[in-house]
């Protein structure tokens, strides 16, 4: 059984959890005249999928008709690259720098900008030494899938600051 003193404490930390604006990631909203939400993209999006695993459990409901969606969020592009940061004295590459570069915008069901065309470059080093080389080309996709639900998360917060 939990004492007095335990159970102040617990209300406590509730209150000023509630008090803050602390919000549960997955808790989208996007006003209701914009849903459902429909995501456009050049297909095979490694974003567009981010998105919609980041959507799952929340409001927000997506389409696969175009012509039913509220609001059109649009991938413009995607892009990887790297390039070298570092060499030692043989010329051999020790480290990269890891891009992934996203273009977005958001219209509305009739057409209107809501949201104007932005582009993120996320960047990351990556260290590559001569070791463990499959280790390594593991590592850089799992690097680059994070970019993926990073950019995702931002496009995401986007939209909610602008329909909010």
């Amino acid at each position: 059984m939990l004492s007095v003193g335990c159970v102040a404490c617990l209300a406590l930390v509730l209150m000023a959890q509630s008090g803050c604006g602390f919000q549960l990631r997955g808790s989208v909203t996007i006003p209701l005249e914009y849903s459902p939400l429909y995501v456009q993209d050049a297909g095979n999006s490694p974003v567009h999928s981010a998105i919609r695993d980041l959507l799952v459990g929340s409001k927000v409901q997506l389409t696969e008709n175009r012509a039913a969606a509220g609001l059109v969020l649009r991938i413009l592009s995607e892009q990887r690259f790297s390039r070298v940061v570092a060499v030692d004295v043989n010329g051999k590459t020790l480290a990269y720098e890891l891009h992934s570069v996203v273009s977005f915008d958001a219209v509305s069901a009739d057409g209107r900008e809501l949201v104007p065309p932005q582009t993120m470059d996320l960047t990351r080093n990556f260290d590559n030494p001569d070791v463990e080389v499959l280790g390594k080309q593991l590592e850089e996709e799992m690097i680059y899938e994070d970019f993926a639900t990073d950019a995702a998360d931002r496009i995401l917060m986007r939209l909610r600051a602008v329909l909010g």
